[in-house]
């Protein structure tokens, strides 16, 4: 885990992980929801739909032509619509809707392994408590932490963080965030969400 500052004056950037920069991808695919007429927090229940499209969109990427190939070919649909149903439902869910910042996500196709690139906004005094579980899921072995936060949430009668850590278990990812402070309003910080899927 590494945490980096860059920017200008009164600028500061907290990355968390192997961080990458979306690059010069040959294909990548952008949605944002907007909090106009609904909130974000409002759309959650679109998120099943707004995943499989996505699922559906980057399968033709992957063509099945023979029993292996097919085969991979619903493995990456079903990878990719978990992981991005799972961002999104978090996303929404924590994002600051007061700050009327859109939520989005990319998804970015390289030789090897796609990427996912979520990015909502929170309040600045939420990030302490998110960056702590950040840290504990990039330092810990993911099976025994995901044992772990059962326990917690049947203790608490809750759920929440699991899908982060099934990504790490069951589709051998890699995740990264990065925090960005937003200059005019400094009680506002955007969270991008990197995560990895490799797809050979």
């Amino acid at each position: 885990m590494g945490v980096t500052y860059s920017g200008g004056k009164n600028t500061m950037s907290e990355i968390f992980g192997h961080f990458t920069k979306q690059g010069d991808a040959p294909a990548y695919l952008l949605i944002n929801f907007l909090p106009n007429m609904l909130s974000i927090q409002q759309r959650w229940r679109n998120n099943g739909l707004s995943a499989d499209f996505l699922a559906d969109y980057w399968t033709s990427f992957f063509p099945g032509d023979d029993a292996a190939s097919q085969h991979r070919q619903a493995e990456i649909r079903d990878a990719v619509s978990y992981i991005a149903n799972e961002l999104l439902e978090n996303a929404m869910k924590f994002s600051y809707d007061m700050s009327k910042y859109p939520v989005s996500i990319g998804l970015y196709l390289f030789a090897d392994e796609v990427r996912f690139y979520v990015t909502n906004s929170i309040e600045s005094q939420c990030c302490g408590r998110l960056q702590n579980f950040i840290r504990e899921l990039l330092s810990d072995d993911p099976d025994e932490m995901y044992l772990r936060q059962l326990e917690r949430n049947a203790a608490e009668d809750r759920s929440g963080h699991l899908g982060f850590l099934t990504m790490l278990s069951d589709y051998e990812t890699q995740l990264a965030w990065k925090f960005d402070p937003l200059l005019a309003h400094p009680e506002i910080v955007t969270v991008t969400t990197m995560v990895r899927l490799p797809t050979e």
